[in-house]
């Protein structure tokens, strides 16, 4: 069950946001207070350890792994400090507290958009360089700095999500999973920042048992978001993947874009790279010699849809055919570029109207797998 701790006019003063992970105890054997307390925070800070090493392990981004462990390192100060009243650490979670949401917002801009350099990931160690800054010459302004640092890496993730539009370093065969998983991500900086502020008004109005509960549900869907972010390969991007810095599109018109969709469909046909399942548009872009923005808008304008969604129409266009060729459903999953089964029956269903299952079964419609001929030919 959940204690609540005595509190103090000290403790209260030193709740600034660490992540939405602070207080909350749990005790093991509810009858006996000679065992031990296992604080929420330890907890969490087991499992994101875990997902740092596993991330590690299968050789994920290097940011991605320091962002997990800089959570997993908070929960632990934070678990230290407050479950096992190590006093002396408390100062210090407001300036680690400050790591995570630049991390955050580095990381998805390198495991998506483009790598970073080390002079971007110094620019952004000026948050936590001002929040130290702040803890020691005026201690009182960090209620304000923390949470403006949080809501505002928050929304500049959000807002570059926004504008990003084909991310480049995405598995192509991802959708819109990659985008989602970092826009909640996004949310969860801004609702830790907010979090904050309910605690203090709790305090503030006498309600200090509505503390506990705020700070037990924000830990967890802390853990639980970055653990989605963890465990799905498609907000990760691609290993090893590089990226071109962005270049602004010329001048185009209407059959400057129809040509391009012209050359890249024989291109396909030639090299069938989208049968690739590690398919990223940054490695579409470099093999077929043409900037990632200039081919993401040229497929864009001739099509209606983004990159990722034509490349997935050739695949079930392809799956399609092994399946009236007598192929298993799962095999013509595999063989044409997907890894997961819920995205191949979600891509199959928009594309034909039908599920996979029912595709040899004389239900195939006048779909939309021969919309990108129609649009090679008719612009």
């Amino acid at each position: 069950m959940i204690e609540r701790m005595p509190w103090s006019a000290d403790i209260c003063g030193l709740l600034r946001p660490q992540f939405g992970i602070q207080v909350a105890t749990i005790r093991i054997l509810d009858n006996s207070r000679a065992m031990p307390m296992l604080p929420i925070p330890a907890f969490a800070a087991v499992i994101l350890a875990y997902l740092a090493v596993r991330t590690l392990l299968s050789e994920g981004r290097p940011l991605l792994v320091a962002f997990l462990t800089a959570c997993a390192m908070q929960s632990f100060l934070v678990a230290m400090a407050f479950g096992y009243d190590v006093a002396w650490l408390r100062p210090v979670l407001p300036v680690s507290a400050t790591v995570i949401p630049p991390l955050a917002w580095i990381t998805l801009q390198d495991v998506l958009i483009s790598r970073v350099s080390f002079l971007q990931v110094g620019f952004h160690g000026a948050a936590p360089a001002f929040t130290l800054f702040c803890r020691i010459f005026a201690p009182e302004t960090t209620d304000i700095v923390v949470p403006l640092v949080f809501a505002g890496y928050g929304i500049a993730i959000l807002c570059l999500l926004r504008s990003s539009g084909d991310m480049p370093l995405a598995r192509l065969d991802a959708g819109q999973v990659p985008k989602v998983l970092w826009q909640l991500l996004g949310w969860a900086l801004i609702a830790s920042a907010f979090s904050d502020v309910l605690i203090a008004g709790a305090f503030m109005t006498g309600n200090e048992h509505w503390a506990g509960w705020l700070i037990t549900f924000s830990s967890s869907l802390v853990l639980v978001l970055v653990g989605l972010l963890s465990g799905s390969p498609s907000a990760s991007g691609m290993v090893g993947e590089d990226s071109a810095e962005p270049t602004s599109p010329p001048k185009q018109t209407s059959k400057e874009d129809i040509e391009i969709l012209e050359a890249l469909e024989a291109f396909l046909k030639r090299e069938p790279m989208h049968l690739d399942p590690n398919l990223t548009l940054s490695r579409l872009a470099r093999r077929f010699h043409l900037p990632e923005k200039r081919l993401s808008i040229a497929v864009n304008r001739a099509t209606g849809v983004n990159v990722s969604r034509y490349i997935n129409t050739w695949r079930i266009r392809h799956a399609c055919k092994l399946i009236e060729d007598g192929v298993t459903v799962t095999n013509a999953m595999l063989d044409s570029g997907f890894n997961t089964k819920s995205n191949f029956n979600r891509e199959f269903l928009r594309e034909t109207g039908v599920p996979p299952s029912q595709w040899k079964s004389g239900m195939q419609t006048s779909s939309n797998v021969t919309r990108i001929s129609d649009a090679s030919k008719g612009g």
